[in-house]
């Protein structure tokens, strides 16, 4: 089965493009931050497979030159995301040295997490491959913030969503799944939310 493509902007996407971001996933993290409200001015705030930056863009105007955001990524960002008040690791975020650099820039009081692993068309695999994404960034959202911080994190259906709310619920107040509006309709992708760490 080939890997879905999508080689034609749709609406998000050039939506995106004008407003300058480098992609429409940024409307993702917007309607999760209208619903949730978790990005305030002085945030310090972790975004895990940042690359090309557009949650990176979004989390800067929203903090509007307060607070910070530490963004990770195998990728760079794209040219036009800097801000006196980023600070980017290119790196895997599962080398030691990686966590090592985002923990020493913490605690933080929100975990973004945007990464998706390089698709190969099988869902099964996929899936799996997305778990364990999913898994290593509970563990910097465990590790790494504040109490009375909160995560989001993207996850594809069909894994072990109910397993990894479980997790996030013994480290959460409340733990749950929400699917904004911009995933494309075919996307199985979700967002699993946890509000303020215990």
């Amino acid at each position: 089965m080939a890997t879905a493509r999508y080689d034609k902007p749709d609406f998000w996407s050039r939506k995106a493009f004008s407003e300058g971001y480098p992609a429409r996933s940024v409307y993702k993290l917007q309607e999760i931050d209208e619903k949730f409200r978790f990005l305030k001015p002085h945030t310090k705030v972790l975004d895990l497979g940042a690359s090309p930056g557009s949650w990176t863009v979004f989390v800067l105007r929203k903090l509007e030159n307060t607070g910070h955001i530490t963004s990770i990524d195998l990728s760079p960002l794209a040219k036009n995301v800097r801000g006196d008040n980023l600070t980017f690791i290119q790196g895997d975020m599962t080398d030691a040295a990686v966590r090592e650099r985002a923990a020493a820039l913490g605690p933080y009081q929100l975990v973004i997490c945007d990464a998706a692993p390089a698709t190969t068309g099988n869902r099964i695999i996929d899936t799996s491959r997305s778990t364990g994404l999913v898994e290593m960034a509970i563990y910097y959202a465990e590790a790494m913030l504040n109490s009375g911080g909160n995560c989001v994190i993207k996850v594809f259906q069909g894994g072990d969503q109910q397993g990894l709310l479980k997790k996030m619920r013994g480290l959460f107040a409340a733990a749950k799944g929400f699917k904004p509006e911009a995933c494309r309709a075919e996307s199985f992708e979700t967002y699993l939310i946890g509000i303020n760490k215990k």
